[in-house]
């Protein structure tokens, strides 16, 4: 008997595994097949669980398939049969051990499964600081009509029309953002590291008709990112943090945005430096800050993030949305058709590219 093992049963209750998830995996695999279905509780909080429970590796001892959250090296290890392991969680940074890069294991994730909900995050700040809202907020607090910022010669509100996004990381948060801010009239500049994949600046026509492709840029390395910075009014991390985008946006970076303009990151916390970004903040160089990431989770009690009055947090919740379920098992489906042809991974949907680190 041929076995996957699912083993996503979330903890947290927004991200609770529905019943009908086992029961679609179960109806698609063929006779011959057993789905071994985990019910102790995990994590995909970040990358994914560094546990793996006894259950866990009993279940995988004899298993081609693996569906969890994050791959720590003991499963590979009590895993030798295991051909196609796949993550719900976005990142894979703390899934790419020495196991797992000398493993021949096909490694998929969930990037684009997370990514509207995300979007629609980013769009939201934006908007908070374009159309002044945290003015509205500090106005309420103290109880009072005040109306001075907005009417200010100086005031920072901003259309999204007319303005340039800059998106640092093309992949499937960049395009999701992308379509959002370009369907409301902005140019969008759209960093990637890599070389150019054939058709992939044809965008999907937004709702009510019309192509994107006309509004959005694609830049690449230093100098791309160096436009990007230069150019934008607003500019967002989405990136994948590997070693080469740790520290990408250091003191030198931020120093080269506008001023007045926004950053949003909803990527890794790591990929900013988080002191000079402060400083730009605290000194008025840029307008706010929207942060859903941060180098240490939680943020420390004394991070002076906290105190900033033109930085909007939110607790690394970005993704959370109820149609979570449904794109994760949908993309599970596709390529478990896949696996079961013997398509190449050329054909699947999110390969992790192991030595690039997303």
């Amino acid at each position: 008997m041929r076995r996957a093992v699912l083993d996503m049963a979330d903890r947290r209750p927004a991200w609770a595994m529905p019943a009908w998830v086992p029961a679609e995996l179960k109806a698609a695999l063929p006779a011959g097949w057993e789905l071994a279905v985990i019910e102790e509780e995990t994590s995909g909080a970040g990358d994914g669980a560094s546990r793996v429970h006894p259950a866990v590796l009993e279940a995988v001892r004899d298993a081609e398939i693996y569906f969890g959250y994050g791959i720590p090296e003991a499963l590979l290890q009590g895993g030798p049969q295991l051909r196609w392991v796949h993550s719900g969680a976005a990142g894979v940074a703390k899934s790419l051990t020495p196991g797992m890069l000398a493993n021949p294991v096909i490694f998929t994730n969930s990037a684009v499964v997370h990514a509207p909900p995300i979007a629609e995050t980013v769009l939201a700040m934006i908007l908070f600081f374009g159309r002044g809202l945290d003015f509205a907020v500090e106005g309420k607090r103290r109880g009072e009509w005040w109306q001075d910022p907005f009417y200010a010669a100086d005031s920072p509100l901003r259309e999204l029309a007319g303005s340039t996004v800059g998106i640092v990381g093309f992949g499937g948060i960049g395009r999701e953002v992308s379509r959002r801010v370009a369907s409301l009239g902005a140019r969008v500049v759209a960093l990637k590291r890599r070389a150019a994949d054939a058709g992939e600046d044809a965008l999907a026509p937004v709702a009510g008709g019309g192509s994107l492709a006309g509004l959005i840029r694609i830049v690449r390395g230093d100098a791309g990112l160096d436009t990007l910075l230069t150019e934008s009014d607003v500019v967002v991390v989405s990136a994948p943090e590997t070693p080469d985008t740790r520290g990408l946006l250091g003191a030198r970076e931020l120093g080269r945005m506008k001023r007045g303009a926004l950053l949003v990151n909803v990527a890794r916390g790591k990929i900013v430096d988080e002191q000079a970004l402060a400083q730009a903040l605290a000194e008025g160089r840029l307008r706010g800050a929207g942060l859903d990431v941060f180098a240490e989770e939680p943020l420390p009690g004394d991070h002076p993030f906290w105190r900033l009055p033109n930085v909007l947090l939110t607790p690394h919740v970005s993704g959370v949305t109820s149609g979570f379920w449904r794109r994760e098992t949908d993309l599970i489906l596709r390529n478990l058709g896949r696996y079961l042809q013997g398509a190449p991974p050329a054909e699947w949907e999110n390969v992790v590219d192991k030595r690039a680190g997303y």
